[in-house]
């Protein structure tokens, strides 16, 4: 059995009307186009941005006492201890 619900959305104008011309140039209907773009959009696996690590430096230099290459002191130091 299908169910259909009914909802209120509120649409930018301009996006309502850009819609409005692509299901008429379709010949779809509104209903019909959004159900498509919907079901795309939930169909479609999330896209994940690429990690990018920035360092952070004062003037260019890493504060005294920090050694990168040893996790547990950074910890330390971001720990305060």
């Amino acid at each position: 059995m299908l169910l259909c619900v009914r909802t209120t959305i509120d649409l930018d104008e301009q996006l309502f009307r850009e819609l409005k011309e692509e299901a008429a140039r379709r010949g779809t209907t509104l209903r019909q186009l959004l159900h498509e773009y919907l079901r795309k959009a939930k169909a479609a696996p999330g896209r994940r941005t690429r990690y990018c690590f920035r360092w952070k430096t004062h003037r260019g230099q890493v504060q005294p006492g920090v050694r990168l290459n040893d996790r547990e002191s950074l910890f330390d130091l971001m720990d305060g201890r």
